[in-house]
């Protein structure tokens, strides 16, 4: 049985809380292993900052914060005065001590941080917040880019709808794609998200890495893919022999390193296209492919479309979205 405990505050972000939640609920009607409960500092309704009232069964002096599976922090405005609340970080720290997992949306990065559970850490929040983090905690490396951040069993999302994004990913790590994507239909979200947004830290397109050494060279690849990644730059990363690294990490993640680099660098040209309009061969030198030719081939051999005509298609896309939206702000002022 997985424990989930989330974790609210006044001033919370609702989503932050009932968006991961239903995730769970649902994979949890569908394997019967996921327990989730909801903590505050007191037991008793929670009022979000949207005014919402939302009761917690549990206060921080009814939950034995030991036998978490999964803790999760929610976001939101009120998390300033929160992470002052002595009571409620001590717990979230005994909690965090002990749990397997330890995740935050949003915000909730900051009541994580001030029970110094992210210390050296790579982490994200939102994006409005990305400023005041990097500020108050130095000690931590802050990248607001991706949807959510896996550095060890610590995951971290951005805004709002991004902890629907990690608790999908959270329970595709638990019982696989299948189940995943269960739910994902179910409530009518991307499995993963379309490139036009950021692309996810640790991707589902390959199994998760099990151990440190492993996560250390995933980690090097997503740190900067356009750098020298042969079999060697990987295995100084992990501390591994060239041969062990070749072995464990085909054996944990599914793919061998250069076809998970390669990925790990189509992703990033995906995101890229979508995004910019930077030319074809910068790209390509910048992303570690050497030639517009080489990047070419690697995008159709994953994608079964070139580069030009992925970015085709997300131009119109775009211009499409951009005329809805001036067409619906039209309609709007005319029945106003």
């Amino acid at each position: 049985m997985h424990r989930v405990v989330f974790v609210i505050y006044d001033g919370f972000h609702p989503i932050d809380l009932v968006g991961p939640h239903e995730v769970f609920a649902y994979a949890g009607r569908l394997t019967g292993e996921y327990a989730c409960q909801v903590l505050a500092p007191e037991a008793g309704p929670v009022k979000a900052h949207s005014g919402l009232p939302i009761h917690a069964a549990y206060g921080t002096g009814d939950l034995d914060p030991g036998g978490i599976d999964t803790l999760l922090i929610c976001g939101g405005l009120g998390v300033d005065e929160a992470r002052h609340d002595r009571a409620l970080v001590d717990w979230i720290a005994a909690a965090g001590a002990t749990a397997r997992r330890v995740t935050s949306v949003c915000s909730g990065t900051f009541l994580l941080a001030a029970a110094g559970l992210l210390d050296g850490r790579r982490v994200t929040t939102h994006w409005g917040r990305e400023a005041q983090l990097t500020r108050e905690h130095p000690e931590l490396t802050v990248d607001c880019d991706p949807i959510f951040i896996r550095d060890g069993r610590v995951w971290t999302s951005a805004g709002v709808t991004a902890g629907m994004d990690l608790a999908l990913a959270l329970v595709e790590e638990d019982h696989g794609r299948d189940v995943a994507h269960a739910v994902a239909q179910e409530m009518v979200m991307f499995l993963r998200r379309p490139g036009s947004q950021s692309q996810f830290s640790v991707p589902l397109w390959s199994e998760q890495p099990a151990t440190d050494p492993i996560r250390a060279a995933v980690a090097s690849v997503h740190a900067d893919p356009g750098a020298r990644h042969s079999i060697g730059d990987l295995a100084e990363a992990a501390g591994l022999s060239p041969r062990h690294l070749q072995r464990r990490f085909t054996g944990e993640l599914g793919v061998p390193p250069a076809s998970y680099v390669e990925r790990v660098r189509i992703e990033a040209a995906r995101r890229a296209l979508a995004e910019t309009g930077e030319p074809l061969e910068a790209m390509a030198r910048r992303l570690g492919f050497g030639t517009a030719e080489t990047l070419r081939r690697a995008f159709h051999r994953a994608l079964s479309v070139s580069p030009s005509d992925y970015r085709d298609r997300f131009r119109a896309m775009n211009a499409m979205n951009a005329m809805n939206s001036t067409n619906a702000m039209n309609s709007t002022k005319e029945h106003a």
